[in-house]
């Protein structure tokens, strides 16, 4: 009986690796298509998937290098001077509603955007800016291109004058401080005195407003001890009011009414005093004097 014997057998070695290499390759392919199964696409469109993934990784991670590089600033930068070449830089700044204030301060402050390009306004905090002069209640910035930066002011108004040491200080009706003026540029305007008063000036409007007949006449305000108003009128005459604001409220009502029966105002008296609910007190001047007299004449 003939024997057959195969030339270049593999030996139990080569025999064992190959079953080996073959396990491992086989649970390779297993578990990259368990992985697979997972994704609710198929294998080409995984292979899609995962490259597309490591490419936006990799193009994240570039911006974000250089961001931190400051590439991006340095583009910026370019940019803007492409288009100040190209003639978008501010070159012409219009200032408007300004009535009282002076426009040195404005101009001062817009002025300084003048030659830089269009698109490197920071339009925000020149507003910032302009909202910290005191005559400024709001402002508006706008780009006019190609080459001009707009300025809208709103202003304060005036509505009286601040006497704190010596000096006389316009103020609006929200007590905001806007300049220090002199006793003629002061003249005609009600003059308000007092520790804190300019944070009452809008509640001594509203007393006002209950003898509008007399608002015109008053030329002083006190606050007296954070408590109660004093008044002085034109003629030189003062009114002792009480505290709370709807007993002065009162109180300066029912005075209107009486001045407009009896001629208070104008008259001899000196002063008035409403502080008690039910009587009005008067000083005439020279009164206590001729009361003395008679008394030391009677002695």
């Amino acid at each position: 009986m003939a024997r057959t014997i195969t030339r270049k057998a593999k030996g139990v070695r080569r025999q064992a690796r190959g079953a080996s290499t073959g396990r491992a390759t086989g649970g390779s392919r297993t578990f990259s298509a368990r992985m697979a199964d997972l994704l609710p696409f198929g294998s080409e469109q995984a292979h899609t998937f995962l490259t597309t993934l490591i490419l936006a990784t990799a193009l994240i991670i570039a911006v974000l290098v250089a961001f931190y590089a400051g590439v991006f600033d340095m583009a910026r930068l370019r940019w803007a001077d492409m288009t100040a070449d190209a003639g978008f830089e501010v070159r012409h700044v219009e200032v408007r509603g300004i009535e009282r204030m002076s426009q040195f301060a404005v101009y001062e402050r817009a002025l300084g955007e003048r030659n830089r390009a269009m698109t490197m306004l920071d339009l925000a905090r020149l507003r910032n800016s302009l909202l910290e002069l005191p005559y400024v209640q709001d402002a508006r910035v706008a780009r006019q291109l190609p080459d001009g930066l707009v300025v809208d002011i709103i202003e304060r108004r005036p509505h009286a004058v601040l006497r704190e040491n010596g000096h006389l200080v316009l103020i609006d009706i929200e007590g905001k401080r806007l300049e220090t003026v002199s006793p003629a540029k002061a003249r005609g305007m009600l003059v308000v005195a007092g520790e804190g008063v300019e944070t009452r000036v809008g509640d001594l409007s509203r007393l006002l407003e209950a003898a509008p007949e007399l608002g015109d006449q008053v030329v002083e305000a006190e606050w007296i001890g954070n408590r109660r108003w004093n008044l002085t009128f034109a003629t030189g005459q003062h009114l002792a009011l009480p505290q709370g604001d709807d007993r002065a409220a009162g109180a300066l009502a029912s005075f209107a009414r009486l001045d407009g029966t009896n001629g208070l105002l104008g008259g001899r008296i000196a002063s008035f005093d409403m502080r008690s609910p039910e009587r009005i007190y008067l000083r005439v001047p020279g009164r206590a004097e001729q009361a003395r007299e008679l008394q030391q004449e009677g002695t």
